[in-house]
């Protein structure tokens, strides 16, 4: 189980990777700054004061009496510090933490060089002070001293404020840098999804860094070829039609010519329906080899696709229930739509033979296609399976003239308008067959 949940873009990923990095190194940066720069600052500081503070003690032992208690009057001593002091420096907030160490390396390295007898207490109120016992001939004083501008930690402020502007400018800068990188790779994922609808995309730029361009080159390299395979594909695809039907209708020609009048002409009957076999199995291979990938989407009514269809149907006595929603126009391949409703309709005509029926409607942004019948149902593998081409359910062996392509047509159709091809088990008995295909396909 993954603790943390990295960000799914490549954009994301690296910002979070560029802003850990730059806050690790201010880290670091710091912690250099505050050990190695601003540490043995501090404690040359403390032992200055400390040198001070001993030469002013000095100096109080060495005064006369009346020159003693006058110095301290002026140096507002006192026999006891105010109750608010203490003997170490108040934080002065999370934020700062780098203020309360400084302050703490003073005091430690103040003690370190003042005498045991000369205590030192920190007052924060009322302004910053230092609180040092003085002697003078067995008597004890407290006098306060204003602190160095050293042990309050002053001049870091601008110093880290202007690392962390520093340090967001190149986060930022990275950002810009990245998304300018990552735009061939989005350029490349929209001229993909382009390819796998059908289309031939405009050749992508071979500029930019050496990984995107050698990729560039080689997407351009692919679809170049798959351009071709295309144009050969066509090619053939015209030259098996032509090439065998143009003797499949010399046949049926020359077996048409050979019916006698008083002869038996049941084999010549039972040819002919041989060859509507074979011609119906051609044309389910060029559907399939087709699929409609080159027709280009077009703005339509796909309610009136099905009304029309519904209509040829009834006129060779086989009724579908209409349950047409409002189902908004949008883009679709016509031919192709017509050819996927056509063989699912087909399907349910042959197979289902009873309770036919086509319903549509609109859901999250998708429009559904529901053609339902009363046959026996398969299992959800069986139908999972025939999906694929040249796969026939246990219904279906027993009729002549299949190839088992007919849902493999309907899926590759749904697939090349983004959509999905379902099977769901139709309520009171039977199968109903959806395909949903997005509205912005």
């Amino acid at each position: 189980m993954r603790l943390v949940a990295l960000p799914k873009t490549l954009l994301a990923r690296n910002i979070a990777l560029l802003i850990v990095l730059v806050l690790l190194s201010q880290l670091c940066s710091l912690v250099v700054l505050l050990h190695y720069v601003q540490r043995p600052r501090v404690e040359r500081t403390a032992q200055v004061f400390a040198s001070y503070v001993k030469i002013l003690d000095t100096l109080f032992n060495a005064a006369p009496d009346s020159e003693r208690s006058a110095l301290i009057t002026r140096l507002n001593g006192q026999l006891q510090p105010p109750a608010d002091v203490a003997s170490f420096a108040p934080p002065p907030g999370g934020l700062y933490f780098y203020t309360a160490y400084q302050r703490a390396i003073f005091l430690d390295t103040l003690r370190h060089n003042l005498p045991a007898d000369m205590p030192v207490r920190w007052q924060s109120e009322g302004g910053q002070h230092l609180w040092i016992q003085m002697h003078a001939h067995g008597e004890h004083y407290w006098l306060a001293l204003p602190v160095p501008e050293d042990a309050r930690g002053a001049g870091l402020d601008a110093a880290i404020l202007l690392s962390l502007g520093l340090a967001a400018l190149a986060a930022f800068t990275g950002y810009l840098i990245q998304r300018h990188l990552n735009r061939p790779l989005q350029n490349l994922a929209r001229a993909a999804r382009r390819v796998s609808a059908g289309e031939m995309p405009e050749p992508l730029p071979g500029d930019g860094p050496t990984e995107i361009a050698e990729v560039s080159g080689a997407f351009n390299q692919m679809t170049h070829t798959l351009q071709q395979a295309e144009a050969t594909r066509a090619l053939m695809l015209a030259g098996i039609s032509h090439d065998i039907r143009t003797p499949l209708t010399k046949l049926r020609l020359a077996m048409a010519m050979a019916i006698t009048d008083d002869g038996d002409d049941s084999f010549v009957i039972a040819a002919e329906a041989y060859l509507d076999q074979i011609e119906t199995i051609l044309q389910q291979f060029m559907d399939y080899a087709g699929s409609g990938e080159r027709e280009l989407p077009q703005t339509g009514d796909i309610n009136a696709l099905i009304e029309r269809l519904a209509g040829d149907f009834a006129g060779l006595g086989h009724e579908f229930a209409l349950s047409l929603g409002a189902v908004p126009v949008f883009a679709f391949r016509p031919i192709a739509m017509m050819r996927l409703l056509m063989n699912l309709m087909q399907n349910a005509v042959v197979y289902g033979q009873t309770g036919f029926a086509v319903r549509t409607w609109v859901q999250n942004r998708s429009v559904y296609v529901a053609v339902g019948d009363r046959g026996k149902g398969l299992a959800p593998d069986e139908l999972e399976a025939l999906k694929q081409p040249f796969q026939r359910g246990r219904n279906a062996r027993s009729q002549p003239g299949g190839t088992g392509l007919g849902l493999a047509i309907v899926e590759r159709i749904a697939r090349l308008h983004s959509g999905a091809l379902q099977f769901h088990a139709r309520e009171g008995g039977g199968l109903e067959v959806w395909v949903v295909v997005p509205l912005a396909a």
